[in-house]
This record gives C-alpha cells, structure tokens and sequence, in this order.
C-alpha cells in the first residue's frame, strides 16, 4: 500500500488550496484517514481525521476554514483550506489506517508530504 499526496503549492494569505492523497495497492479497508502538519523545527502535528463513516475531526487552529472529506470508492482523502494564513504554511503528510486482510489489525501508513507556503 502507499499513499500518494498532491495539490500543495504557494498561495497568499486568505486564500485557498486543496490538497489530495490516494491511497494504492489494494487496501482491503482503510479505517481512520488524517492529514497532518509539519513546520521547519517543529514537530508534526495532526490538523484533521475522519473516520471510514465520514466523521471529522479539527485542530482548533483550522476549525472553521479546514473540510476534510474522503471517498472510500477510490481510496481518497482530500483537505480544502480556506482562508490560510501564514502559519498554516508546512508540509503536509496525508495518514491512513489500513487493514491488508479482513482478519489483520490495521496498520499506519503515511504519503511523502506535499509542501504549503503561505505568504502575508
């Protein structure tokens, strides 16, 4: 299984980005979906989940302007940012929980990150 995440870029303050991540391979079944946040010298941080029945959860930092959606047809999860602000700017991992079998536990698998740079 891997993830592949796409759609990041530069954009100014205020405005919007979407960024995507397909997961392949044939995953029998992905349970929770998340895209996480990693500024220079800080640590990575989860900014919104969603579980396989569509529930999300938010980061206080994005509650409000983040939509996090997924589409379990084609393995795909999808983060709308609107009105970004420059420290919204990071790399951004995509994060699934996937299960290769209908008996095995599922396990973490992450995209390589797609940059966001939001510039003032």
């Amino acid at each position: 299984v891997q993830l592949q995440a796409s759609g990041g870029g530069s954009v100014q303050s205020g405005g919007s980005l979407r960024v995507f991540c397909v997961a392949s391979g044939n995953p029998f079944a992905i349970n929770d979906m998340a895209w996480h946040r990693q500024a220079p010298g800080r640590q990575r941080d989860v900014v919104a989940s969603i579980d396989f029945f569509g529930r999300p959860k938010y980061a206080d930092s994005v509650k409000g302007r983040f939509t996090i959606s997924r589409d379990n047809t084609k393995n795909i999860v999808s983060l709308q940012m609107n009105d970004v602000r420059p420290e919204d700017t990071g790399t951004y991992f995509c994060y699934a929980a996937v299960r290769r079998s209908n008996l095995a536990a599922p396990r973490d698998y992450w995209g390589q990150g797609t940059q966001v740079t939001v510039s003032s």
